[in-house]
């Protein structure tokens, strides 16, 4: 079973096309999930006029992936938390607990 971190495509403000001709997102982005009308920060889709991107992973269009973030300006930081921004970094842990 997906996790809802794995299974989060993308919604944007804006959209552009690649060489290649795929449409790609543009703007601001956030985190959607199939089947909602709703970002993970709770911003609805239709009246935020976001358009969806069910075949652009949320992993592709963050800055440091390189990878459809050519034209991405903002990533939504709640969206991003949603997801665990801070995925490849360590965890965070206690190293001195209180009694």
């Amino acid at each position: 079973m997906r996790t809802r971190r794995q299974a989060a495509s993308v919604a944007a403000s804006g959209t552009w096309r690649d060489p290649d001709g795929v449409r790609l997102p543009a703007g601001e982005v956030h985190a959607w999930t199939s089947g909602t009308n709703q970002t993970l920060c709770g911003l609805p889709l239709s009246r935020a006029r976001l358009l969806r991107f069910p075949h652009v992973a949320w992993p592709d269009i963050l800055p440091e992936s390189g990878g459809s973030a050519d034209r991405v300006q903002r990533v939504c930081p709640r969206c991003a938390a949603a997801m665990g921004r801070r995925r490849d970094e360590r965890p965070w842990t206690r190293t001195d607990p209180r009694p």
